[in-house]
Parts: structure tokens; C-alpha cells; sequence
């Protein structure tokens, strides 16, 4: 049964890229989806079909925007810069295998970007989201990026940035944040990283 307390939260990371498919850091670099990213893209659409969307909100990046209007919402998209991707700054465009031969103990999500963003403000970025989500209710869709995503669903159930490291998360995929039986002060991951492929 529905309630005012009602909130489920679509987290949907954009399909894949160039960048996503050869394993390089992509942060702020604006990457066009490949076409498989645009297949996967409308095939999010056609599982996100029936569902009514109380909001829509995306990441100002190309690849987030292209997986929501591919998944049909582009119509009802508004933009929030802070679903953008964390900055990777001098780790742009490396792969992990690169960064580790410099950096063998490089851990993204316990010691930041250099030249980019620290977790501290990534988890900033996420925990300003859920103070606006938590003011919402119904079905919202966010179209947003692996880290940052990772981070978000993390704080969301009052973890920590570092263990997110542990929530993987693929191109296409749909999660979904709630509140265990409409609760706010039990937060939940109802579906995590959900591709739709057996």
C-alpha cells in the first residue's frame, strides 16, 4: 500500500563507451555512448516502460543525458550537477592497470583524485542529493555514473565513501534505493546493479 513516506529511487548508470569498454577512468571527459551503449540504453527504456516517474533527474554529462533520452525520459529530465561522475582529475583517461604501476596502493574511493575530487566531496555532492530526495516522494529516476553512484547508494544506507569500493556496478544497469515499509529512518537497497540480462 502506498503512503506519503513512498519513495523509490531508480539509480541508473548510462551505457557504455569507448572509455567504459577499454577500462579507462572517465570522470568529466565528455564521452559520447557507443552504439551498444545505445542498444542497452533502449532496452533500459522498455524496463523502465509503465512506470510513472514523480521526477527525472540526470547528470550534465553526454553519456547520461544520450541514456536518458534512449530510455525514453528525456522529456521530463532535469539536469542536477550533482549526479556528475567524481573527478578523476590526473587519472583521466588511465586504465587501472596504468595507475597502479605508479600507484600500487591507490585506492579511488579511500584516497581521492589527485588533481581531482577527494571522497570528502564526493560524499558532500551525494549526502546534498539525499537531503533534496528525501523531500520527494513516488518514483524518481536518476541518470547518473559508476563512482558516483557507488558513493550515493553507500551514503544513502549511512555507509562510508570507502565501502562503496565494494558495490560494483555496471554499464545499463537499475538500481533501486528505498525505505524499508516506507520508513525514512530505514533506509534500503531494494535492487542493486540489475542489468536485466540472465
Amino acid at each position: 500500500m502506498s503512503t506519503p513516506e513512498t519513495l523509490r529511487i531508480h539509480v541508473i548508470r548510462h551505457g557504455d563507451t569507448a572509455w567504459s569498454l577499454s577500462g579507462q577512468y572517465t570522470g568529466r571527459t565528455d564521452i559520447l555512448l557507443s552504439p551498444h551503449g545505445e542498444d542497452a540504453a533502449r532496452a533500459l527504456g522498455k524496463r523502465l516502460h509503465g512506470i510513472a516517474f514523480a521526477h527525472v533527474l540526470t547528470s550534465p554529462l553526454l553519456r547520461a543525458l544520450q541514456t536518458c533520452a534512449f530510455a525514453g525520459l528525456q522529456a521530463a529530465a532535469v539536469v542536477n550537477p550533482d549526479l556528475i561522475e567524481w573527478d578523476h582529475g590526473d587519472f583521466e583517461g588511465h586504465t587501472p592497470a596504468e595507475v597502479r604501476a605508479g600507484h600500487p596502493q591507490w585506492n579511488l574511493f579511500w584516497d581521492g583524485a589527485p588533481g581531482g575530487e577527494s571522497p570528502a566531496q564526493v560524499a558532500f555532492r551525494a549526502d546534498q542529493l539525499i537531503i533534496q530526495l528525501r523531500q520527494m516522494h513516488g518514483n524518481i529516476a536518476l541518470f547518473t555514473h559508476s563512482h558516483f553512484a557507488r558513493v550515493f547508494a553507500a551514503r544513502w544506507i549511512s555507509l562510508s565513501v570507502a565501502q562503496a569500493d565494494h558495490f560494483l556496478l555496471d554499464t545499463a544497469s537499475l538500481s533501486i534505493l528505498c525505505y524499508e515499509h516506507d520508513q525514512k529512518t530505514q533506509s534500503a537497497i531494494e535492487l542493486w546493479n540489475s542489468t536485466g540480462v540472465p
